[in-house]
């Protein structure tokens, strides 16, 4: 059949209620959306996949997979809207990243019913008393809705273009008077919605391998402006000719952090061509990355850095330096060192200050 997968990967997971977003769970090496993606590209051969993410997260979902990934907006039906207008099979199937372990069964049921239905449907049964505004009523009426949901496309597209807010695709298509099939689902398809639910059998914990980066970063001296080392100001009569702060310490430490993740460059992520970064802070920069670490699923487990120096003398600041990094990064595990170029090169001149920084990172384990 002519079907594409979407699968909505934009929220912000705060009901989850961990630094990491449970989109970003790891099972062994891969987040949870790709899992999940990989898992129903195993189950059928779908013509399209598309994935929405966070727009803040984007760059990261296109540099760890080949699906198709679209920015998804604030609220789940947006991000629907928008991928939607990447789909033009006859069919798509949509499921919500957190429905982890959907069955190979359950999609072969949609597919089944598809023709015979504007939108197929799994549920569960309830078995408990139901009560509803202090009234019992009859569970047997009563359905607990599922993902995926197997639509005509066109159908769904139509019965999105409304304000109104569904929480799902079937509410949105019976809206418009459309054809809803319910087929039994499935316990293992459990939603991950709070702190524990990711404890399901087709996930396996995450992988205990280290991964490495290293950074270097160089700035020439410029007379008049302040120096900065490691967000420590360094007493001199010279600062770093750059864009920002000139912080190069801190900008050797970002590309360690962002290479150990596999996650580009310093210059990906703060360009030395955009003017909101004009004498940007550092250290600042440096808490965004290490966020965004924490919120994809990383801890940091050591950062070691060598300071390359002729002039100023830094054996005085290396103290202050370490703490100011070990705050900043939440890492107590920090080194700093520092040497000189035995006068050789622009270095040995006392032109400029070079830094080279290692940085080891490890999966966050969920407790």
């Amino acid at each position: 059949m002519d079907i594409s997968l979407v699968i909505l990967s934009a929220g912000n997971s705060t009901r989850f209620k961990s630094v990491t977003k449970k989109q970003w769970i790891r099972v062994k090496n891969d987040p949870l959306w790709k899992f999940v993606a990989d898992r129903l590209n195993n189950f059928y051969n779908f013509k399209e996949t598309i994935i929405t993410a966070n727009k803040n997260e984007t760059k990261l979902y296109k540099l760890l997979s080949d699906y198709k990934i679209v920015e998804g907006g604030t609220s789940r039906q947006e991000s629907l809207k928008k991928a939607l207008e990447n789909i033009n099979t006859k069919y798509v199937l949509v499921t919500d990243v957190a429905r982890a372990c959907v069955t190979k069964k359950m999609i072969k049921k949609f597919i089944k019913e598809a023709k015979n239905f504007d939108c197929v449907v799994p549920y569960l049964p309830v078995v408990d008393t139901v009560i509803y505004k202090n009234h019992t009523i009859d569970r047997n009426e009563v359905k607990l809705i599922q993902t995926p949901q197997l639509s005509k496309t066109k159908i769904l597209k139509k019965a999105l273009k409304t304000n109104q807010q569904f929480t799902d695709d079937s509410s949105a298509i019976k809206n418009i008077g459309g054809k809803i099939g319910y087929v039994l689902g499935d316990e293992k398809a459990k939603k991950i919605t709070f702190k524990g639910d990711e404890k399901l059998k087709c996930l396996k914990p995450a992988s205990k391998l280290i991964f490495t980066g290293n950074g270097y970063d160089i700035h020439q001296f410029t007379q008049n402006k302040k120096m900065v080392l490691c967000g420590v100001e360094i007493e001199s009569n010279f600062g770093f000719l750059a864009h920002s702060d000139g912080d190069v310490a801190i900008h050797s430490i970002i590309d360690a952090l962002l290479g150990a993740a596999g996650y580009g460059d310093i210059g990906e992520f703060f360009p030395d061509n955009d003017p909101s970064f004009k004498n940007a802070d550092s250290k600042k920069l440096l808490k965004y990355v290490v966020n965004l670490l924490e919120t994809t699923g990383y801890e940091i487990v050591n950062i070691d850095v060598t300071i390359i120096a002729q002039t100023p003398k830094l054996s005085p600041y290396k103290k202050e330096m370490k703490k100011s990094i070990q705050n900043l990064t939440k890492c107590k595990n920090i080194n700093i060192k520092a040497t000189t170029n035995e006068k050789l090169d622009s270095i040995g001149e006392k032109k400029a200050i070079a830094v080279i920084s290692n940085a080891n990172i490890k999966f966050k384990e969920e407790k």
